[in-house]
């Protein structure tokens, strides 16, 4: 898939800043500090359409980029442990599960989880929600360059263990190296067709 177009066309705090088009949307989920704003500059190759930074919990609304005039990258806060209060994660966790529940253009998520750290209670409970609302999922085990081939090896193994899922359903991904650019993108045109 080639990038031709991308935009920032929307930041929503509630329900009714969603874009109210009906073009499908891809979302990115992972924990706060799992590298999605690097992810999403990466794939789609601007350096700094997603902000970044060394402070987990940078991104309070929903983002959606319009890749392309047809389809969208939607991405949500992270969740763990941002150093914000209660209240906010409160907020920041009903934000996610109204996107969540409410989107009828929601055609594939993407989930980030750092190769270095065992799934969260939190990750667990995505895998879940997926399941039970039948949509699917890819995981994209983020920060690959931190660790060796063996390494790599065994985390993509515990993950399949893990969530019981098939290998094909990881993405190793590394944004210094560009691992795992091209299976990304590649998801982005399978999902965004239908």
């Amino acid at each position: 898939m080639k990038i031709k177009t991308v935009e920032l066309v929307r930041t929503a705090f509630n329900e009714e800043q969603y874009p109210k088009d009906n073009f499908p949307q891809i979302v990115i989920v992972g924990r706060s500090n799992v590298g999605k704003s690097t992810l999403i500059n990466t794939v789609l190759n601007r350096k700094n359409l997603a902000k970044t930074s060394s402070k987990p919990g940078k991104t309070r609304g929903i983002n959606f980029y319009l890749i392309n005039n047809g389809s969208y990258l939607v991405d949500l806060p992270g969740y763990g442990y941002a150093k914000v209060s209660k209240e906010m994660k409160k907020q920041w966790a009903h934000n996610i599960e109204t996107f969540l529940n409410t989107s009828k253009n929601l055609r594939h998520a993407l989930l980030l989880i750092d190769i270095r750290r065992t799934p969260t209670e939190d990750d667990f409970l995505m895998v879940n929600w997926f399941r039970h609302k039948e949509l699917p999922f890819t995981v994209v085990l983020t920060k690959a360059d931190k660790v060796n081939k063996s390494e790599i090896v065994n985390a993509v193994e515990g993950i399949c263990k893990t969530f019981n899922i098939d290998s094909e359903r990881i993405i190793v991904f590394s944004s210094l190296k560009k691992m795992g650019v091209s299976q990304v993108l590649s998801i982005f045109e399978e999902w965004t067709k239908k």
